[in-house]
């Protein structure tokens, strides 16, 4: 007998759309056992498509899309017994990668049929949730003037960010801010302030990184040094593995971390998508929040 699942896709790109396409991912299923309800969706939809699926009280849904679907989607599953099966269709897939599960597709869905439940930490700000990170600053500025060139010049994703990122070094803007971290208290005038969901590797070439999502920490990144020739050198220190040698960069890991800023609304990327805040932000951790399917040591030991 097949196991029955609802497969939500996001269409917006419009990569994945049409009914050819999901009824060759129907298909891809039903040739490991899996009788799946293939949705094609758009990014506004995502959130009425799991309430819809959640109402069947299923054991897994799964989300196919990029960092920001599974964000969405994902959100909704917290704290509850209902499983995540990914589809890595993004562009860059973080939360697919540091997990270890495949990006091809038919890896990706012989995983979800194969692969293990595990318990995976969340990060909350205020009243948003994070599988990856949250961030101020300069990543943020970036991301803001990306999406203005892609609506207003029709730039494809990476030309349209590196455009908007060279503007904003231009104008290199500082935040002042004042941070608790359990009792770890820091005020400084940043160029960024990056908090995320369990430790990332900060050096050498596997930067950007982690190693586990189940290590119950955020961690927080912050440079102090000011100038744009001070943030070269803190990418130069972290390509060399010695970061831990300036005296110009603080981390921290916390259970909880506050942010605080003159601002009254403050400009937050979170797993890449943009909101506004109201200051303070209260960060906390939310251990085990989550259960993904991901490989099995068999398929670990393989890879």
């Amino acid at each position: 007998m097949n196991t029955q699942v609802t497969v939500i896709v996001n269409a917006s790109s419009g990569m994945h759309e049409g009914d050819d396409f999901a009824r060759g991912l129907g298909n891809r299923f039903k040739s490991l056992g899996i009788d799946a309800d293939v949705r094609l969706t758009r990014s506004t939809e995502i959130v009425v498509e799991v309430q819809r699926a959640l109402a069947d009280n299923p054991k897994m849904i799964v989300l196919g899309g990029g960092d920001g679907t599974l964000n969405t989607g994902a959100s909704m599953l917290i704290g509850t017994n209902v499983a995540l099966g990914i589809l890595p269709l993004g562009t860059l897939n973080h939360f697919a990668k540091d997990l270890g599960i495949p990006l091809h597709p038919d890896d990706a869905i012989r995983n979800i049929a194969n692969g293990n439940i595990r318990m995976v930490d969340v990060g909350a700000v205020s009243d948003r949730f994070f599988l990856n990170n949250c961030s101020l600053g300069l990543y943020a500025e970036a991301v803001e003037g990306r999406e203005a060139l892609q609506q207003r010049l029709g730039r494809g994703k990476w030309l349209a960010l590196m455009a908007a990122t060279v503007s904003v070094f231009r104008r290199y803007p500082l935040l002042d801010v004042r941070i608790d971290a359990e009792g770890t208290d820091l005020a400084r005038r940043t160029p960024f302030v990056f908090i995320g969901n369990n430790r990332y590797d900060m050096e050498g070439f596997s930067i950007g990184t982690r190693k586990c999502l189940d290590g119950a920490t955020l961690s927080l990144y912050v440079a102090n040094r000011t100038g744009r020739l001070g943030l070269f050198r803190l990418a130069a220190r972290s390509l060399f593995k010695r970061l831990h040698q300036a005296k110009d960069f603080d981390m921290v890991s916390a259970k909880t971390i506050q942010v605080a800023t003159r601002h009254k609304q403050l400009l937050v990327a979170i797993d890449g998508e943009l909101c506004h805040m109201r200051s303070p932000l209260n960060y906390q951790l939310l251990p085990a929040a989550l259960a993904v399917i991901v490989p099995g040591p068999e398929a670990t030991r393989k890879d």
